[in-house]
Formats: structure tokens, sequence, C-alpha cells
């Protein structure tokens, strides 16, 4: 496998044709038909299966249509645990990285976003075990700080996944990043944020589905930060 050189976080040469305005509708049904199936417990892989052949989605498709999708059970216990950016005030947060910065990473390079069915905005990015930073990559970091110090938390806690590579040296570039702008964060590099994440009594930022299934409190950070700083990005409402 080739090393990955990438100095963007942003769109695949492809995107403008299989994300184009005239794609959204066929991908809104798309999105809609799996989160049915979900709904009526048939499992994720047989399901984007079936609609994506039945709409003949390519790879990028349907892995945008899966992450856009939840089941009607997932959106509603979504919906009454999220806690609005503002109410992140005086608590203690816990974040999951690379979910967050490769977000931020993608919106700031030109990439495209999903707004899913429950409201959460996702990027079409991938870490594959392997993270490497981007051009964008501190300016991203010193974005989400700035937002965070607006809506000032007591603390924030920074989990980093240990196995994939890099890791260790991206938490230093937090952590000094941090130290530099007087922001009270920690940073660990963890072998399993996820269920840290879950067992966690602080507010989650973070929009991995399957996570968000298992918090008991969580605030829809990434599309706040967007809406606010950086409207400009190209966003894919997947929504019906």
């Amino acid at each position: 496998m080739s090393p990955d050189i990438r100095q963007h976080r942003g769109a695949h040469p492809a995107d403008a044709h299989q994300f184009g305005e005239d794609r959204l509708p066929v991908l809104r049904t798309a999105t809609a038909e799996l989160s049915w199936l979900l709904s009526h417990e048939y499992k994720m892989t047989s399901s984007l299966k079936l609609v994506g052949d039945r709409h003949a989605l390519t790879a990028r498709q349907r892995l945008a249509v899966s992450r856009a999708a939840c089941s009607d059970e997932s959106r509603e216990r979504r919906g009454r645990h999220c806690v609005s950016a503002e109410e992140i005030h005086n608590e203690k947060v816990i974040v999951d990285g690379f979910n967050l910065i490769i977000a931020v990473e993608a919106a700031l390079s030109g990439g495209a976003l999903l707004i899913g069915r429950d409201d959460c905005l996702r990027d079409l990015s991938s870490v594959h075990g392997s993270y490497r930073s981007v051009q964008e990559t501190e300016q991203a970091i010193c974005l989400i700080g700035e937002v965070l110090a607006e809506l000032k938390p007591s603390t924030v806690l920074w989990l980093l996944d240990r196995p994939v590579s890099n890791s260790g040296r991206l938490a230093r570039k937090i952590g000094d990043l941090a130290l530099e702008h007087g922001w009270a964060w920690e940073v660990e590099v963890v072998f399993n944020p996820d269920k840290n994440i879950i067992l966690s009594e602080r507010i989650a930022i973070t929009s991995d589905s399957s996570v968000l299934d298992r918090l008991a409190r969580w605030t829809n950070f990434n599309r706040y930060l967007i809406e606010q700083r950086l409207a400009h990005s190209w966003l894919l409402d997947l929504r019906s």
C-alpha cells in the first residue's frame, strides 16, 4: 500500500459529480429507505447493499447514505439525550478527538459534509488505522479551541485512539496549542476512546453513531461549529 501523502482532507475528485444537486434527491430517497429498513431491524450491511443496488449508487455514495441514515429509535433517542452547545457552559466535556478534528479539517479544505437524519454533521473521511496531519490540522484545532472558549466549559478532555498511528504526535500538538492559548484541556491517548466516552459522566462531543446510541448526554458540536464559523462549507443535507 502506498503511503498517505495527502496535504488536505478535501473532496474526492469525483465528489462534484456524485454529490451534485441532481443526485441529492436519489441520495435522500436512499437514506430514507435505508433508515426504514434499520427501523425494522434489518442489518446495515445487507440493507445498504439492497438500497445501493436499487439506486445504482457508487461506493462513496453508499458510504454517505450509511452515515446519514439511522433507525427511528436511534433518531429519537439521540434527540432526547442531546443538549445544546450553550449548555456545556461550566460543564465538563469529553471530546472524540479524531471524529471532531477530521470533520473540521474536511470543512476547511472544501470536503463534503453530510447532515444526517439525526441532524448530526459527518464527513466522508476515514482514518483506517492511520492518521496523517494535513495543512489544515493546526487551523482546525485552533478553531475548535476558539469556539469552545466562547462556550466556556469548565474542563475539556480530549481522547485519541492509541491504535491509530501518529495519535501521540497529534496529542502533543493539541496539548501544545492548548498551553499556548491558555485553554483548560487534557489530552489522553487510550486504547478504546468509545468505551471511555460512553462511561464518562461528561458531556460528549462526537458524531459517532455507535457511541451516540449509548450516551447520557452529548452535544452536536460539529454542526454548531460549522454553522457558526464555517457556514460556507459544502453541506449535503440527506434528510428527507
